[in-house]
């Protein structure tokens, strides 16, 4: 016996079998003890529907229980007939007609998706209201995202945001603070960023080669585990203490250090802890963090992109604004912990929480609910079935869209020196720059989820681009010194931090359109390769903005001298060229309806759409691994010092 209704309906006969006499209530049962139903703890199914206190063991069930959901589907009570027997009775049986009519059916009357547990028998102290916000009624239990077996999903998106946020300030100045050049500056920042390069290799490995049975539960542990051992190494074989780069710094400044290069205490790295972290060693272990960090990370998107095809229609797009906003919540939280925790207690101090929060994650990973040992289509069928998505022109047409928007929000790479030289502001509001834009991204993600995540996704994209060129424009106003009586910093932050709002509200309407792009079975590599091509636009256009520095005169001597004239130019041609993307807007899909629409098309299949949209996406690999690669071999090779 595989279960038991809530509620049942019951013969005059069936109750006699119990030895007693017919209820007055339909629905109770009297001294059900006397049944042998299988169940251990020798009592009714659902003991916990109360049973009466006078010692009659009467059971007494509500009468608007007459239907659960079971494995996703709505079932209801139907009359038991005289001849059936109860030790038969069988909760999962769903046939329906035909003489053997069993006691379960599907329900013709609720199309309700179903949530995996419902308040009345959860023993639950919250609430209502508050279980079925933790706990959605209208979705099925794995999307549920605050279940014991899936909340190291969303913990997983939280710790890739802390750990961005612990790590940025990290590696921006501790180098710095070891005398860095620039060349070894862009090296340290080269290799921690390196390993997202392997996205799409990651996802293709998971996809095809399950570890100890499972596709993403043990490679997640894996990465999270790299990542904690590459910041164990900088702790057990380097003093990270401010005192040691005070003496280096001494023994270098009084020649006494002169012979002990770089190279060589790198040599003598694990050998001994008396002294600060080479440049090489330093770099080593943000590579191996790099790997794990990226890693997990596309462990914790393919199983979005798995469950995200379980939502119903109502809520599509709600798992991955969740998930997002735990995401940039952390990243919100922990950029100026980790300033205030450099400065008051030292590198160290940041390195030990990089290197135990990973860990904190193990138990969660550990009790995620996923299939063992599902049966995994061959390398070449996932090869084959990924080349005829990227061939539907649902695919390659709306992707074209992104790639082709992201390359065009072209910034202004001589802004941060203007605030610096001409406005003279100090690093702490530099900083604060920072700090607000990470907030206003995740207030960003929050609006769209709340209030624009119903709308056509061309409607976002066309009213944040137009919003976004006319807060661009007002940093012409700030150049000319027209503020409206507000602080230059004030104005500053305004505009700054009102773009990165805008940017929230963008990032999410493209990642859920990537999900319902990625075929079943291919998750991990599609999605990576869909994020990898996103993701390489934003290089090309950093590549870019670069090269119109020299197109006007906008160097730190000008700005000196008072010339802001090639500032006004490259502000004004920037905003253009971002605010130029709204001319491909059409490419995108309105909605998801529209997105399936173009499943069917007339074009759909295009080997040429197909091999475009590949060679865009392996030639961007290929970019980024060439300038990782310049950064780490010759080091300078773009004019730093």
């Amino acid at each position: 016996m595989n279960g038991s209704p809530t509620s049942r309906y019951i013969s005059e006969e069936e109750i006699a079998l119990g030895g007693g006499a017919p209820p007055s209530n339909p629905f109770s049962v009297n001294n059900d003890d006397d049944y042998d139903d299988g169940y251990a703890n020798g009592d009714d199914a659902y003991p916990e529907n109360g049973e009466a206190k006078n010692g009659s063991n009467l059971e007494l069930w509500k009468d608007d229980i007459r239907s659960q959901n079971r494995n996703g589907h709505s079932f209801e009570m139907v009359p038991l007939s005289k001849e059936d027997d109860l030790g038969e009775f069988n909760y999962e049986n769903e046939d329906e007609g035909g003489d053997d009519a069993r006691h379960v059916r599907r329900s013709h009357q609720s199309n309700t998706p179903f949530s995996g547990d419902d308040y009345a028998t959860s023993n639950t102290f919250l609430p209502k209201s508050v279980y079925q916000y933790i706990f959605p009624p209208t979705v099925p239990r794995a999307v549920q995202l605050c279940r014991p077996e899936n909340i190291a999903v969303p913990a997983c998106y939280l710790l890739v945001g802390l750990l961005q946020g612990l790590s940025g300030p990290f590696t921006n100045v501790y180098p710095l603070d070891l005398n860095a050049s620039e060349a070894q500056q862009a090296t340290i920042s080269s290799l921690k960023s390196l390993p997202s390069t392997f996205k799409l290799a990651f996802g293709f490995l998971s996809d095809n080669v399950p570890l100890c049975g499972y596709r993403r539960k043990s490679y997640m542990l894996l990465g999270w585990a790299i990542t904690s051992f590459s910041m164990c190494l900088l702790l057990f074989f380097s003093d990270l203490s401010m005192d040691a780069v005070e003496l280096q710094n001494n023994q270098e400044g009084s020649g006494g250090g002169g012979d002990d290069d770089s190279a060589g205490r790198y040599q003598r790295q694990l050998q001994s802890t008396a002294y600060p972290p080479s440049i090489p060693f330093l770099s080593f272990s943000l590579l191996l963090f790099g790997t794990g960090f990226w890693f997990a990370d596309v462990m914790g998107d393919s199983i979005v992109a798995e469950k995200a095809k379980l939502e119903p229609e109502s809520s599509r797009g709600h798992l991955q604004s969740t998930c997002y906003a735990c995401r940039f919540f952390g990243l919100m939280i922990a950029a100026p912990l980790s300033t205030v925790i450099y400065s008051s207690y030292g590198p160290r101090a940041v390195v030990v929480l990089m290197a135990g929060l990973p860990a904190s994650i193990v138990p969660l990973v550990y009790i995620l609910k996923e299939t063992k040992n599902v049966q995994v289509a061959s390398t070449k069928d996932q090869c084959s079935e990924i080349w005829n998505t990227v061939c539907s022109r649902a695919v390659w047409q709306p992707m074209g869209f992104v790639y082709l928007y992201n390359v065009l929000q072209v910034g202004n790479a001589a802004w941060k020196q203007y605030l610096k030289t001409v406005l003279e502001f100090t690093s702490n509001q530099l900083n604060s720059l920072l700090i607000v834009a990470y907030i206003l991204l995740w207030l960003g993600i929050m609006a769209y989820k709340k209030f624009f995540i119903k709308w056509s996704w061309r409607t976002v994209y066309i009213s944040t681009t137009l919003l976004n060129g006319i807060f661009s424009a007002l940093q012409i106003l700030l150049i000319k010194g027209i503020t409206f009586g507000l602080s230059p910093f004030l104005f500053a932050l305004g505009d700054d931090a009102f773009a990165d709002f805008i940017g929230g509200i963008q990032f999410l309407p493209t990642t859920i359109m990537m999900v319902h792009l990625c075929p079943s079975g291919s998750e991990g590599a599609s999605y990576a390769m869909f994020t990898t091509m996103s993701n390489s636009a934003y290089t090309v256009s950093t590549a870019f903005s670069t090269l119109l520095l020299g197109v006007w005169d906008v160097s730190k001597e000008a700005m000196e001298r008072g010339d802001l004239s090639g500032m006004i130019n490259l502000t004004a041609l920037t905003t253009l060229i971002q605010v130029s993307g709204v001319l491909f807007v059409g490419l995108l899909p309105r909605t998801k309806e529209d997105l399936a629409n173009l499943h069917s098309d007339g074009m759909s299949g295009s080997k040429i759409g197909g091999f475009i949209f590949l060679f865009v996406t392996f030639a961007s690999v290929l970019y980024s691994l060439v300038i990782g690669a310049l950064n780490i071999i010759s080091p300078g090779w773009a004019g730093e010092s």
